[in-house]
């Protein structure tokens, strides 16, 4: 097995709005993943998939440990809070 290409292939899938890695600046064993879908059906589909057993078969090859925050878009932001956001 080849971990060449899987971000690219979990792009390609149905409903993924979105796969980004992000580095932190405060501690380099730290690397925050980004990922967006549609809705949950198609996050429920993405983790149902094959390629979810490619993504575990790495996590257990490099012992990587995870912690899972969900975030939600908020589309309706206070007008209290867009003196803080530019766009």
């Amino acid at each position: 097995m080849t971990d060449t290409g899987i971000v690219d292939l979990i792009r390609k899938e149905e409903g993924n709005l979105g796969y980004a890695y992000f580095a932190s600046l405060d501690d380099p064993e730290t690397i925050l993943l980004i990922d967006r879908w549609k809705d949950q059906k198609a996050l429920d589909f993405h983790h149902a998939s094959k390629m979810m057993v490619r993504i575990t078969a790495l996590r257990n090859k490099y012992d990587l440990k995870m912690r899972v925050e969900r975030f939600v878009d908020d589309l309706a932001i206070p007008s209290s809070d867009k003196t803080f956001i530019r766009e």
